[in-house]
């Protein structure tokens, strides 16, 4: 009987609907985003060419350099930055890990640049977390590859949707690491900054930004994993980088291929945590 019931609820067609709102907003919003494919696909292009014009040694000595500093001195990650690289460049793979540094900066600098101003929106305001909060889950929960559909859809194929579906999917843990770092400032020294006369952007950028400094390092350090691993995903619509080289091991069954592939990112991602990591612990100190 209680099949009968919902048997008897026609089906809502949902992916009728959301087929028909993609393409609407394709065709209302081609002007806006022809020119932006077009400007940064320009400036990823400029930006991969001048890193690629570097010599990778002088690369290699610069990425140990900044390593030994900001690790406090110590040798660990300037001697596994020099010998991971090397072994990046020895594979002839160094023109795909320049490819795909370059998604995961850019994909990582502006869902940083959105994100945090929308955890500072909802660590001041209840009711923007009661909105937000919702689709943070949505976006974190729904499966990556689900975010190259519109990405393509919008963009075309390429780098920018990759960096596009980056963008979704990396923002979520900037915004709640935000919201969270400025939320668990004591009270007593917001109440402080507040006698002392304060104005709400004093308070903000002079007392609650500093004191979550270090969770907010760690929100961007997880949106930065997860923009390499979304990177990696979006050589399925002709990103490229080294999950390129994934993918066309995949499809040929080369496994010695795809595991130098995967060893160089497993090593890009190791670089890039020990940095950011690194760079929390430095300023805490």
């Amino acid at each position: 009987m209680f099949n009968n019931v919902l048997d008897a609820v026609p089906n809502m067609p949902l992916a009728k609907w959301t087929d028909n709102a993609t393409d609407w907003i394709t065709e209302s919003f081609s002007f806006l985003f022809d020119p932006v494919k077009e400007q940064f696909e320009k400036f990823m292009d400029v930006t991969s060419e001048a890193l690629m014009g570097v010599p990778p040694l002088i690369i290699i000595l610069v990425v140990a350099i900044i390593a030994f500093f900001i690790s406090g001195k110590k040798v660990g990650l300037a001697a596994f930055s020099i010998v991971g690289l090397w072994l990046i460049y020895n594979q002839g793979l160094w023109d795909q890990l320049i490819n795909t540094f370059t998604l995961v900066l850019l994909a990582s600098i502006l869902s940083v640049i959105i994100g945090v101003p929308i955890g500072i929106l909802m660590s001041k305001s209840n009711i923007a977390t009661a909105i937000i909060t919702p689709i943070l889950d949505f976006m974190q929960t729904m499966p990556a590859f689900v975010y190259l559909i519109p990405a393509v859809a919008f963009f075309g194929i390429g780098m920018v949707p990759g960096v596009f579906a980056s963008l979704i999917f990396a923002t979520p843990p900037t915004v709640r690491f935000t919201n969270l770092g400025i939320r668990q400032v004591s009270a007593e020294l917001v109440e402080a900054s507040e006698a002392f006369g304060s104005t709400g952007a004093q308070k903000l950028f002079k007392v609650e930004l500093p004191m979550a400094k270090s969770t907010i390092m760690a929100g961007i350090n997880q949106t930065v994993m997860l923009a390499l691993s979304m990177v990696v995903i979006a050589s399925m619509i002709g990103a490229p980088g080294l999950g390129r080289d994934v993918l066309s091991a995949l499809q040929r069954a080369e496994a010695g291929a795809g595991f130098v592939a995967g060893i160089g990112i497993v090593i890009l991602a190791i670089i890039m945590d020990r940095f950011t990591q690194s760079m929390n612990n430095r300023k805490e100190k």
